[in-house]
């Protein structure tokens, strides 16, 4: 079968041949319908090297995945060939408190997790190939009616990765709050329409590309605004001077964190989601009283299968451009120059 693989860090992934994967007991093999093209893996290509991670290449990219069951390893019930399924992407230990939680994003015990991999397209074979094999069928959550694995396939991360974050701050998202997404790319514009979907809040979007903002509009984004000089005095203003009341910074720069921090509220949050590699200073005087700063990392089990309801009604539409598994190279192309909208999705298999 076909399959983009990273064969080496600092380098770019080729398209090889490599022998159809083999369900053990447990496993499952998918043929794959979608597997979304991810900034983070821009990273793996350019940034990372030996140590920086508990494994290393060669591996298949993909981590957003969904199609259809093609092999049942033995002992997988409650699965079907030729069913649509959506793969939920960090892989942890699947024994602890939180990996049975359907928490395997936070795992336990990472150490158990990271070997020989962090998932499918990390570290393990992911989904721009062909067939993708999973090694645990609790991985797999059969798709919705009305979903589509080519749709469906953002959502495992470009929707999960922001619901989580939207989702922790649904106490402080109450009808008179302001929301601030700083960065409307694959995963900001859904966080508008999550946002939008999910909370009543006024919803302020920062990106510096027009095409951006506008996206955010379309996405339901009460206002748009421009970084620069100014930006952190509109967003106030807006607020009636009070601040935001929950900031999304899917960037992670020293600057999208500066003007995070500017215009939060107090007891508010400020969630970094991007891995621009940015820093946020936070002493007595430099931040709001009682502003609550976080990382996250993806979603659980039990997020994704909201997210594909909300995908499966139609209340999230992630805009997506299809590619074929031969264009995958062009969609990490158009990340690194800027001209990405939304989420592009690799397409192995029509059908």
């Amino acid at each position: 079968m076909r399959a983009l693989r990273l064969l080496e860090w600092k380098s770019d992934p080729v398209l090889v041949e490599v022998d159809d994967p083999v369900p053990g007991p447990g496993q499952v093999v998918i043929r794959v319908g979608g597997a979304g093209a991810c900034h983070s893996d821009l990273h793996l290509m350019r940034e990372f090297g030996p140590g920086v991670v508990p494994w290393d290449p060669p591996f298949t990219l993909g981590h957003e995945n969904a199609g259809w069951v093609q092999e049942l390893g033995a002992g997988v019930t409650g699965l079907e060939v030729g069913q649509p399924v959506a793969v939920h992407g960090p892989w942890g230990c699947g024994t602890c408190a939180r990996c049975r939680a359907g928490m395997e994003n936070y795992c336990d015990d990472p150490a158990a997790a990271l070997k020989p991999g962090g998932g499918g397209g990390l570290g393990l074979d992911g989904g721009m190939a062909d067939l993708m094999l999973v090694p645990d069928a609790r991985h797999l959550v059969p798709l919705p009616d009305g979903l589509d694995p080519v749709a469906a396939a953002p959502l495992t991360d470009a929707g999960l990765t922001p619901y989580h974050a939207v989702r922790r701050s649904w106490p402080k998202l109450v009808p008179d709050a302001t929301a601030v997404v700083i960065g409307v790319g694959g995963l900001g514009h859904l966080a508008v329409q999550i946002l939008q979907a999910t909370t009543a809040a006024r919803i302020v979007a920062v990106d510096t590309r027009p095409e951006a903002l506008a996206l955010a509009a379309e996405s339901g984004a009460d206002l748009t605004v421009q970084p620069g000089d100014g930006a952190a005095a509109d967003i106030r203003a807006v607020t009636g001077g009070q601040g935001a009341d929950v900031v999304l910074d899917f960037v992670g720069s020293d600057d999208t964190l500066a003007l995070g921090a500017a215009v939060a509220r107090t007891v508010g949050d400020l969630t970094l989601v991007g891995i621009a590699g940015g820093s946020l200073r936070v002493s007595f005087f430099s931040v709001p009283y009682e502003l609550s700063v976080q990382t996250t990392y993806w979603g659980s089990r039990p997020e994704l299968v909201e997210v594909l309801q909300l995908g499966a009604r139609g209340l999230l539409r992630p805009t997506i451009t299809t590619m074929s598994l031969e264009q995958a190279t062009d969609a990490y192309r158009h990340m690194e120059d800027g001209t990405a909208v939304g989420r592009q999705v690799i397409v192995p298999n029509p059908s």
